[in-house]
C-alpha cells in the first residue's frame, strides 16, 4: 500500500494510505499544487463534490483548506474503506462519504456543488457518461476540474480555462461558458 500526503491547508503534510484497487491513480503532489494555486488555498464557502473519489486526496485537500460540505462518491468497497478510516481519523463534520456508482449518486435534498472534482477510471468512457447528469450536479458558476488520458476542450456547458499534462494524465480546470 502507498501514502501520498496532503499538500495544504489544516491537514498538511498528513499521510493518505491509498487503497490497492484496479485502475486507481491518485492525483500526484504537484498536479495537486498546480490545481489548488489555481483554485486559491482558502476554499472556504465552497461545497465541494469528489465524485469518484478513489484515495479520497483532492476531495481532503479541498476539505483541508476549508471547503464545505465535502462529499466523496467512491463505488470500490477496498477504496472505500481506506476513505472511511482516513475521514473518521480526520473527525471533520464536513466530510460525507457515499458509496455507490457516480452515476447513481443524488445529491440530498436537490443539493448542488460550487466545485466538482471528476478524476474516473481511464478507458471506460465515464466523463461521456456523467457529463448529462452535471447540470443536476453544479451549482450556478460552478467549476469543474477534470484529469482525462486525452487533452479536453469542453464538458457539457463548461469550457476549459486552464490546463496541464503530467507524464500520461492530461488536468483540466473549467468553468461554464
Amino acid at each position: 500500500m502507498s501514502r501520498i500526503r496532503i499538500t495544504g491547508g489544516e491537514w498538511r503534510s498528513r499521510l493518505i494510505e491509498v487503497a490497492d484497487a484496479p485502475g486507481l491513480r491518485p492525483t500526484p503532489d504537484r498536479v495537486r499544487e498546480t490545481l489548488f494555486n489555481w483554485l486559491g488555498q482558502d476554499l472556504s464557502g465552497l461545497s465541494c463534490l469528489d465524485l469518484f473519489a478513489g484515495s479520497g486526496i483532492l476531495g481532503f485537500e479541498a476539505a483541508s483548506r476549508g471547503a464545505a460540505p465535502v462529499v466523496l462518491v467512491e463505488r470500490s468497497r477496498p477504496a472505500f474503506t481506506a476513505l472511511k478510516k482516513h475521514a473518521d481519523g480526520f473527525a471533520s463534520p464536513h466530510v460525507e462519504l457515499f458509496c455507490c456508482d457516480a452515476l447513481k449518486f443524488v445529491p440530498s435534498s436537490g443539493r448542488r456543488f460550487d466545485l466538482v472534482f471528476l478524476d474516473p477510471p481511464y478507458g471506460q468512457g465515464w466523463l461521456a457518461r456523467i457529463e448529462p447528469r452535471l447540470e443536476q450536479l453544479a451549482a450556478p458558476n460552478a467549476r469543474l476540474y477534470a484529469e482525462a488520458e486525452m487533452p479536453l476542450e469542453r464538458l457539457g456547458r463548461w469550457s476549459v480555462v486552464k490546463q496541464g499534462r503530467a507524464g500520461q494524465v492530461f488536468f483540466h480546470l473549467l468553468e461554464q461558458a
